[in-house]
């Protein structure tokens, strides 16, 4: 055979050693047909012509082919076993089938489903009955598994038996070939201790450590007493960073003993360490060498390996980028030096640390291939698998012509490891199903996984390896460009991956630079912010699924379903949008606005179908999705309308808690969509758009972030009872004029009056606004009315003859009844405006009024009822079973309203009076008997609030004897409760709500969550699992999709989908059906807990996110260790638990400071990510002040748990009701 230095290559070095393992390779040494047939393929590949290199590539890999077939040498290797899993074993099986070498795969009971199992010519169950992780480890079963089916050799991978010494002996007993060093070798490398000692014999520096393993944790402080910290404690018998911790401090050692011995033992079968000095930022490069049976040995250059976490590598560069050739030599010669040394055989890594002064120092060699031997085969272009095998078969390195002078590095390469962790929760592992999966291609791009495609189940049991990701090119600045390109088109979807630290690493200038070392993460704390991924088109399939499964996720009312018919939106002039009020607004002022408004010939409209009306139709359920559609029609045919009333009131939490839409936006979008016509909005007061009171810095920063320009006031008078009625003491004429006269004294622009119930009546409409339009001539006057009674058409045109300015309006088709009289407009554009919200109303059919009112009833004028609560109280009595009472629910509604003193009925009042109704019904209690028992019976919440003086004064004070009798000992505000309540502190709220949630908060999420902690929560909450469910269809958004139904569904400006509905299975075994939808064409299937069916599951608790006590597993995993229990009072990182996954153990620690109230956590129990395992109740260190109703976790720096209890109960109905105000003044803006 020619020698290496006789060989004629062509000049592109890249293939030489590809042509070379595929042309060779028969027989052995001493074999003269081998010999002859390799030499007559040697001849063949040196007559070819440069020029025709590919096609050498491919032919001599034809002819080799045909040649292994026709020549068996008795020492080839028949048939080769793998004892690995995941993507090494797929790394392995590729190249025996390259090798045409028949393959025998083992797996474990977990991974019957696992790729590699699927790979091999032959796949055979191994520890039946064991966990995962030991039946890889069982030497005898996978012996006798070898002899059983006639196996040669078998190839350990990495991880598992790939370093045990035994097994390889155990191999050579049973006359099995172990593909990798001898036992002795294995042995004495594998032992760090015995390699130091042999690196030290070969000349090679070493980092200054103990001569032995240590049994306690005792020698290691000694050491580290001696040597100074910080220590380092190393698995003495496993890499890859398991059993691996640093310790700073000597009261760290004990824990860090504990905790590596125990993850050594669990990743290597053995928990002996070993102490060394650690060296302080370091680079970590290793060599990657070959050695023969004949004690020939070759290096394959280096690897940097120092951007790590945890000590566990996550990218890796060869050749190391920056690195002085000097120093690379040395290191070069010493890894070979070491090698010969010992007389290593096959492949194997030499690693050194090379400090901030050029000096390196031999920390161990890895006895096997490792994970990252990808980038030297890339710019190397020698198959490290192949070249194992052939070794293994007895081939010199000659023979394969890897003589040190052909091994040439050609440009750069870069791996990163695609991980299922979260790197934003410290690299969490996690666990589950990969619902999609796309990854990164094109030249220069090399993948190598097993596990990862969609559908494919992520095991806690081992790895949290997915993908590696190799990319290569012509020099470094060109290949981490490429590979950000990769990482860019993965898609992957199910589980949390670290895609968005790496794209964050490679962007970094040092790493750019290339000059990063093991401390490059730790000193980097910009890595870990991300830009949260929208993943929109999954996370609304996620919503569909879940709809299909387990039905509507907003409660339906009636059993009228949402039809499906699409709204045709009328076509429209396109030409420039005519001026409208608005435009006179932004250009005169608020003072110049109210007075064109009086100088206005002709009554002016509102139209309420925005707000009010669906409100009182439809139970404020009408999305912006159908309102969106119809707003550039509404400014472009109608931009004479003084206002759009479209915003506040009900409308704000309904928006968060049953559309799950951000309130806020719909304001932007509509904005954006009518810029001409002024929007209106309801603000109760010291309400704001709540139910309670709130201190005064809530209500004006609610106003600041709503009003954008403008700034009209126009103050609304709650009105109720008759001012025509002479006989009538209370809310008389006399009461009206001189709250108007305090209201003009303030400063409105305008002057409303409210009328919430519908109750003004003609005759009562002259006599009122006669009065206010003689008392104040120059100020214009708004009224708005319900048409529950069926006259208001009637009454409003009294007003304008009595002098009103503007009127409340709805279109046709959203008017009557609860809601505004109609418009009554003789108009083509106002018959389309009405012909889109008939149509789009039969969407709203699960919340249609009409199912329980069929017409108008003059009854209103008893029980006063506001026409906003009225359908709402209505169907919140069909949900409690008390439909057929509700007859008696408005008499007793009447005898609320009573017995609290005579109340302006108006939201949160009207919502107290009829909560004390329902509760009169439930209990059959009557006036009489109510005054009798009340000292001992329990009120809602919502009337204990409004006795103690939370909602504000009543005109006409509280009631007595009942007052006292509610309260008894409780506490009494008198005056206004927004003047004693403490300012929120904003920035605290941000603090809270940017710990918990992924998107960015925004100065209205805030003020949102000061209002409404729990449903902006969980609204936020919502979204980031659900997506942008506002830009679905509403039919689809309420019901879900049938079978074969398809909808598009437009993300932003360009950019949409289309998504079908395919099938839903029959229930598994777990309780779960499976889903299946197109995206876009491409099918998506899902599994879908189904909760009707495993109702009577009982399955752990969960975690509750809003609760920081509550403390969940951050990853699926098993209970190693509890280190508290209950009744412990414990310190914020506290150690709590211990849990272990993916061979990797994680202490859980206390949030807070407080007692552990319940232990939920079990030794040795399985749990998934976000079980409860500790609940911790915070310890309080004060109280908040006794005259202050406000949450105390929002004032201030105060506690979070309580807002959510306190909270819960300012509003007590499922369904909010009526707005308006706490007191008698409400507050309409407009901008």
């Amino acid at each position: 055979m020619a020698s290496c230095s006789e060989q004629a290559w062509p000049e592109v070095d890249l293939w030489k050693n590809l042509i070379i393992i595929t042309c060779g390779g028969g027989g052995s040494n001493s074999n003269s047909s081998s010999s002859s047939s390799n030499s007559m393929a040697t001849s063949m590949c040196i007559e070819i012509d440069k020029k025709a290199h590919p096609i050498l590539y491919l032919f001599c890999t034809y002819e080799y082919a045909i040649w292994k077939k026709t020549f068996v040498s008795s020492e080839m290797l028949r048939s080769k076993s793998t004892a690995n899993c995941g993507e090494i074993a797929i790394r392995i099986l590729r190249a025996l089938n390259e090798l045409q070498i028949r393959s025998v795969g083992i797996y474990s009971e977990q991974d019957v489903n696992q790729m590699h199992r699927l790979k091999a010519d032959e796949a055979y169950l191994v520890g039946r009955g064991m966990t995962a992780v030991s039946a890889y480890l069982n030497i005898h079963e996978i012996i006798k598994l070898a002899k059983t089916h006639d196996v040669d050799a078998i190839h350990p991978g990495y991880g598992f038996l790939s370093e045990r010494a035994d097994f390889a002996q155990a191999c050579h007993d049973a006359s099995i070939t172990f593909i990798g060093p001898s036992p002795e070798v294995m042995l004495r490398m594998g032992d760090k201790i015995s390699a130091r000692v042999a690196a030290a014999e070969a000349g090679v520096s070493v980092v200054p450590g103990i001569e032995n393993p240590i049994e306690n944790a005792e020698e290691a402080a000694e050491f580290g007493k001696q040597y100074g910290f910080p220590v380092i404690f190393k698995a003495a018998y496993g890499g890859g960073g398991r059993g691996m911790r640093r310790v700073d401090k000597l009261d760290q050692v004990q824990e860090a003993f504990n905790r590596a011995t125990s993850e050594a033992l669990a990743a290597f079968g053995n928990g002996l360490m070993f102490v060394e000095k650690f060296i302080e930022r370091p680079r970590h490069i290793e060599v990657q060498i070959l050695g023969d049976m004949y004690g020939n040995i070759v290096h394959l250059y280096e690897r940097d390996c120092s951007v790590q976490r945890r000590h566990q590598k996550i990218i890796e560069i060869a050749p190391a980028p920056n690195l002085d050739p000097q120093k690379r030599q040395l290191m070069l010669d010493d890894a070979v030096r070491l090698a010969r040394h010992v007389k290593y055989e096959n492949a194997g890594t030499v690693e050194f640390l090379l400090d901030q002064d050029g000096r390196h120092y031999f920390i161990e060699v890895n006895a096997r291939l490792q994970v990252e031997h990808t980038v030297t085969e890339d710019i190397t272009g020698v198959d490290l698998v192949q070249a194992q095998v052939r070794i293994a078969e007895g081939k010199s390195l000659e023979e394969l012509h890897l003589c040190q002078d052909l091994v040439t590095p050609i440009g750069s390469a870069l791996q990163c490891r695609i991980t299922a962790e979260d790197p934003s929760m410290d690299f969490c592992p996690d666990s589950g199903r990969i619902e999609v999966f796309r990854s990164g291609e094109g030249m220069g791009i090399r993948i190598d996984s097993a596990s990862a495609y969609a559908g494919a189940l992520i095991s806690p049991y081992y790895d949290s390896l997915l993908v590696k990701v190799i990319a290569h090119s012509r020099n470094y600045k060109t290949t981490v460009n490429k590979m950000m390109r990769a990482l860019k088109e993965f898609r992957i979807r199910g589980v949390k991956t670290n895609i968005p630290f790496l794209l964050n690493v490679l962007n970094n200038q040092r790493f750019l630079d290339g000059l990063v070392d093991t401390c490059f993460i730790d000193e980097n704390p910009d890595l870990f912010k991300f830009t949260p991924s929208q993943n929109r088109a999954q996370k609304l399939l996620r919503f569909l699924k879940d709809v299909k499964v387990n039905g509507p996720m907003t409660p339906l009312v009636t059993g009228i379903p949402s039809a499906k018919v699409t709204p045709i939106v009328p076509e429209y002039d396109t030409r420039p949008l005519l001026k409208g009020w608005r435009d006179v607004l932004l250009e005169k002022g608020p003072v110049n606005f109210a007075k064109e408004i009086r100088k206005n010939r002709g009554i002016l409209l509102t139209d309420t179908t925005f707000r009010d009306a669906h409100q009182s139709l439809l139970a404020t359920r009408v999305r912006t999705y159908d309102l969106q559609r119809i707003a550039p029609f509404l400014a472009h045919a109608m931009p004479n309308l003084f206002s759009l009333e479209m915003w506040g009131g009900a409308t704000f939490d309904v928006s968060m808690r049953f559309l799950h839409e951000c309130p806020w936006e719909r304001l932007e979008i509509l904005r954006k969509h009518v810029p001409n016509i002024p929007f209106q909005m309801l603000l109760r007061g010291a309400n704001a758009v709540g139910y309670t009171s709130y201190p005064d810095n809530v209500v004006v920063k609610f106003c600041e972030l709503a009003k954008k320009s403008g700034g009209v006031i126009e103050t609304a008078i709650s009105y109720t009872g008759d001012v025509a009625d002479s006989n009538r003491q209370m809310y008389n004429l006399n009461y009206y004029l001189k709250l108007a006269d305090e209201i003009v004294k303030a400063g409105t622009h305008i002057l409303c009056i409210k009328d919430m119930a519908g109750l003004l009546k003609p005759r009562s409409s002259k006599v009122l606004l006669s009065a206010l339009r003689d008392r104040f001539p120059d100020l214009p006057i708004h009224v708005h009315s319900h048409d529950t009674a069926g006259v208001s058409v009637a009454s409003m045109l009294a007003c304008v003859e009595a002098g009103a300015d503007i009127i409340d309006v709805a279109v046709d088709s959203m008017s009557g009844m609860t809601s505004q009289p109609s418009m009554g407009i003789d108009s083509a554009d106002v018959s389309k405006y009405s012909a889109y919200w008939e149509s789009a109303r039969q969407l709203y059919g699960p919340f249609e009024c009409t199912t329980t009112m069929k017409s108008g009833n003059a009854d209103v004028y008893v029980h006063e009822i506001p026409g906003g609560q009225y359908t709402n109280l209505q169907f919140q009595a069909y949900s409690l079973g008390l439909g057929d009472k509700f007859e008696q629910i408005k008499r007793k509604y009447v005898e609320a309203d009573a017995l609290l003193g005579k109340l302006i009925k108006v939201t949160p009042t009207s919502k107290i009076v009829g909560d004390l109704a329902q509760f009169m019904v439930h209990n059959n209690l009557d006036g009489p008997t109510l005054l009798k028992q009340a000292s001992t019976l329990s009120f809602p919440e919502s009337v204990v609030q409004f006795m103690q003086g939370m909602i504000g004064q009543p005109p006409y004070g509280f009631p007595e004897p009942l007052r006292t009798q509610i309260l008894r000992h409780r506490e009494r505000i008198d005056g206004r409760p927004g003047e004693s309540l403490p300012p929120v502190d904003f920035e605290t709220l941000r603090q809270q709500l940017q710990q918990k949630h992924e998107k960015q908060i925004r100065d209205v999420h805030v003020i949102s969550y000061a209002m409404y902690p729990k449903v902006t929560d969980d609204f936020l909450t919502f979204v980031e699992k659900y997506g942008p469910v506002d830009k679905l269809p509403t039919h689809a958004f309420f019901m879900g999709l049938s079978n074969g139904e398809e909808i598009d569904v437009e993300l932003e400006k360009g950019k949409s989908m289309r998504i079908k509905m395919l099938a839903k299975s029959s229930l598994n075994a777990e309780g779960e059906r499976e889903v299946f939808l197109e995206l876009n064409g491409q099918l998506r299937s899902f599994l879908v807990k189904d909760k009707e069916a495993s109702k009577d599951d009982t399955s752990h608790p969960k975690a509750d996110p809003t609760v920081i006590g509550s403390v969940g597993a951050p990853m699926p995993g098993e209970v190693l260790q509890i280190k508290v229990k209950e009744g412990d009072v414990v310190k914020m990182k506290t150690p709590l638990i211990v849990i272990t996954a993916m061979k990797m153990e994680m202490i859980i620690e206390s949030p807070i400071d407080g007692l552990v109230k319940t232990v939920f956590a079990k030794p040795a129990m399985k749990c998934n990510a976000g079980d409860l395992l500790v609940l911790i109740e915070r310890c309080l260190s004060s109280s908040s002040s006794s005259s202050s109703s406000f949450p105390s976790s929002l004032i201030q720096s105060t506690d979070f748990d309580r807002l959510n209890r306190l909270m819960d109960g300012c509003c007590t109905s499922k369904e909010p009701l009526e707005c308006g105000s706490s007191r008698e003044i409400a507050r309409r803006s407009l901008e």
